[in-house]
């Protein structure tokens, strides 16, 4: 299609909100013990310990959360690498925003007017015209 597997993946993982929720949650919160997960997500949305957990295993499945264990406690941690190709992607879909048309100006005026120094006569060339003449 023009879609690796793996955009379709992570897409598919973060339309669930309850999934988008646990990544706010360890973006903010940095490594999280899964209790901690279960218990700020569950509360959220009324849903058990096991459905979260199953959440985690699926944001693990398709690499955006990374757990480590840690003694008996497994810690999870977001690992934002994997949405870059999707933000990539849907980046084609956005409008620039002011400032980079603005910056886009900018840029134009800069080339403009080096482009209108290079082609205008140098002193230098000035002085011999006057005096050859």
């Amino acid at each position: 299609m023009g879609y690796t597997f793996g955009v379709d993946d992570v897409a598919e993982a973060i339309a669930d909100p309850v999934r988008r929720a646990i990544l706010t949650l360890l973006h903010t919160g940095g490594p999280v013990p899964a209790g901690q997960v279960a218990s700020a997500i569950g509360a959220r949305f009324e849903i058990s310990r096991p459905a979260v957990s199953r959440h985690l295993r699926v944001l693990r499945e398709c690499g955006l959360v990374r757990d480590t264990l840690v003694g008996r406690r497994r810690l999870y941690a977001l690992d934002a690498s994997r949405l870059g190709e999707l933000t990539a992607w849907l980046a084609q879909f956005a409008a620039p925003s002011i400032w980079q048309q603005r910056m886009d100006a900018l840029e134009t005026e800069v080339h403009r007017t080096r482009r209108e120094h290079r082609l205008a006569p140098q002193p230098s060339q000035l002085d011999q015209e006057e005096r050859t003449a």
